[in-house]
């Protein structure tokens, strides 16, 4: 997806997001803030979107968010003022492909339903990896393309749909797996019914 076509997309979503996927996506949010809360630290959430994780971080966590689109943005802002999230340091309009921080400014990075979304997903998991710092986590929670059954069909009958939908129904697990400093320690398939999995790396001092 261009980012003009994700761009649009996310501003028909934005008003409804809440409502709709941000529903189906519960599990995956819960899990990555209750792994981030054990051990605290400074957390860098690629693709905040409307917000919804803030909350779920604990107070002794140092959140920093970046987004593409200025209306998910616009409302990930009113809800940290609306509800008072004063471990929120910062909202930035940011393209994940050339992250603005330093390398290895943050303990750990999480990316929520986003990769599938994201232009060269390649990229961004080499961005997320240098600004995290070694030792540190990389969580990813996102929909995977099935190869077989009913959802591998609908996945691929949705397929092309990508621009509308805002997000690529037949996403490849590999797209995630192949950058060299980031170690997989950790894979589950998150309710309902499996369609989100939750992958848990960590930044290794090496490539």
């Amino acid at each position: 997806m261009n980012e003009d076509a994700i761009a649009r997309s996310y501003r028909r979503w934005a008003p409804i997001y809440d409502q709709t996927f941000g529903k189906i996506t519960h599990a995956g949010r819960h899990r990555a803030a209750h792994q981030i809360n054990s051990s605290g630290g400074a957390v860098l959430e690629v693709g905040v979107g409307t917000g919804l994780a803030l909350s779920l971080y604990q107070p002794h966590v140092e959140v920093t968010g970046i987004d593409l689109s200025p209306d998910m943005l616009e409302q990930a802002q009113a809800r940290t003022l609306r509800d008072g999230l004063r471990h929120v340091k910062g909202l930035h309009l940011m393209d994940a492909r050339t992250l603005g921080f330093a390398d290895e400014s943050f303990d750990h990075v999480v990316a929520l339903h986003i990769m599938s979304v994201v232009p060269e997903p390649d990229r961004v998991m080499a961005e997320m990896a240098r600004v995290c710092r070694p030792g540190g986590t990389v969580l990813i929670t996102n929909h995977f393309a099935h190869q077989t059954g009913v959802w591998g069909y609908a996945a691929k009958a949705a397929a092309p749909l990508a621009d509308a939908l805002g997000w690529h129904s037949d996403f490849e697990r590999h797209h995630v797996m192949r950058e060299p400093r980031l170690e997989l320690v950790e894979e589950h398939r998150l309710p309902p019914l499996g369609l989100m999995t939750y992958l848990r790396f960590r930044r290794v001092d090496h490539a």
